[in-house]
């Protein structure tokens, strides 16, 4: 087992020399028999001061350990060896070494959240596969724009995450756990806590491949198609994408009227629902909107009949109504998420759409082609922030 000595655990940790002293002195971490630190004794460094910047005095907490009434052994377990420790090299000798801009490594912390750090402030260990990811791009030619857009994207995304798995452990494990009098160390043991650590970073990366599989198939036949098309063996045709906004009538006001709670309960209703129909016509959700979901459709006709699918199953459910705007055109895709006049113009008409109705513009109209959908022309309409009027039409299930 590594063990460090007193100066090595206390930069490690990111404390002083003087206040590891102290807490040896309090008790609250104990070094073995040769004066040395465990890997395990670092996290409790670490935790500690994290303690003590969130106002919980030093005394106290030392006198709840020595009593037995509060255990930080629980941080020897395999699952809390992901909470990381300094490294013994800082950002400016890592681009340094490895010849890579100083300002892309130091965008690795903020991306995970903590202030940004300086040049010469060192390296967490799990940061440092994720310098080498960058010098991996960086010597492969990747543009800075893009290495930044990756780093932001997956931090926000596993952030997301991160807090998700951690509010589920709280109301799953640990609140039932403190309200029957056990320690955290003792709640479910420690045991089942490594247990589920390792199964829950298995599940996480057998999602990101199933995700990358649907992504990669998508470059791969579109790569194939573009070296077809180049020797004139296919006709690659130009079908621009539709947007979709689906929003809920009354979210506000029934959010005043009923509380946080019942928005929430809407919003996980609505979201197995949507995820369902949306998918199972080749689109998917881009993003949710408080009130509202974004979807994107790679064919427009099919993206009609899902939101058409949409909004009767939202009737249904009994949910308050719905109501949907699409249209068709080019967009710009960037950090997940999708850019441009179509996207305002398809909020638009999903804004000036009734309750219980989809509208569309005369581009989906065009580009729907033997969808069994049936379009009913409303007329030229002015639409806010969108110059001249647009020619809508609200569709319905026919053929």
């Amino acid at each position: 087992m590594t063990s460090f000595d007193l100066g090595d655990a206390a930069a490690r940790a990111d404390v002083s020399a003087d206040e590891l002293r102290q807490l040896v002195a309090l008790g609250i971490v104990t070094p073995d028999p040769d004066d040395r630190f465990t890997s395990g004794d670092v996290r409790r460094i670490s935790m500690v001061r994290s303690l003590a910047a969130a106002g919980i005095p030093l005394d106290g907490l030392g006198a709840a350990v020595r009593s037995g009434k509060v255990s930080l052994g629980f941080l020897d377990a395999p699952a809390f060896e992901r909470f990381s420790a300094l490294s013994g090299v800082t950002f400016a000798q890592f681009a340094e070494r490895v010849q890579v801009p100083v300002e892309l490594l130091m965008l690795i912390r903020e991306a995970a959240g903590s202030p940004a750090p300086l040049p010469e402030d060192r390296i967490r260990d799990e940061e440092l596969p994720y310098a080498a990811f960058i010098e991996a791009q960086v010597k492969a030619g990747f543009r800075p724009a893009a290495i930044q857009q990756m780093l932001r994207v997956q931090g926000d995304s596993l952030r997301r995450l991160a807090e998700t798995e951690a509010a589920w452990w709280e109301s799953e494990v640990i609140t039932p756990g403190m309200e029957a009098g056990k320690r955290p160390d003792e709640i479910l043991g420690i045991e089942f806590g490594d247990r589920m650590s390792v199964l829950a970073e298995q599940a996480l990366i057998g999602m990101y491949h199933l995700q990358q599989t649907k992504a990669w198939t998508a470059n791969i036949i579109e790569g194939i198609e573009m070296m077809l098309a180049a020797a004139g063996l296919h006709s690659r045709l130009d079908h621009p994408p539709a947007i979709c906004f689906l929003d809920i009538t009354g979210y506000t006001r029934l959010t005043q009227e009923r509380g946080d709670a019942a928005a929430a309960t809407l919003a996980e209703q609505l979201g197995r629902l949507v995820q369902r129909a949306s998918v199972k016509y080749g689109g998917r959700p881009v993003k949710w909107l408080g009130d509202g979901v974004m979807f994107f459709f790679p064919n427009p006709g099919p993206g009609v009949v899902s939101a058409l699918e949409m909004v009767a199953g939202v009737a249904d459910a009994e949910l308050p109504p719905a109501h949907v705007g699409l249209h068709v055109g080019p967009v710009i895709f960037q950090e997940g998420d999708y850019y441009g006049q179509t996207v305002n113009v398809a909020s638009r008409i999903a804004d000036y759409a009734r309750p219980g109705e989809v509208l569309v513009s005369q581009e989906v109209v065009d580009a729907s082609g033997e969808a069994e959908v049936a379009f009913r022309e409303i007329g030229p309409v002015e639409l806010k922030g969108v110059s001249g009027a647009m020619l809508l039409h609200a569709a319905s299930r026919g053929g």
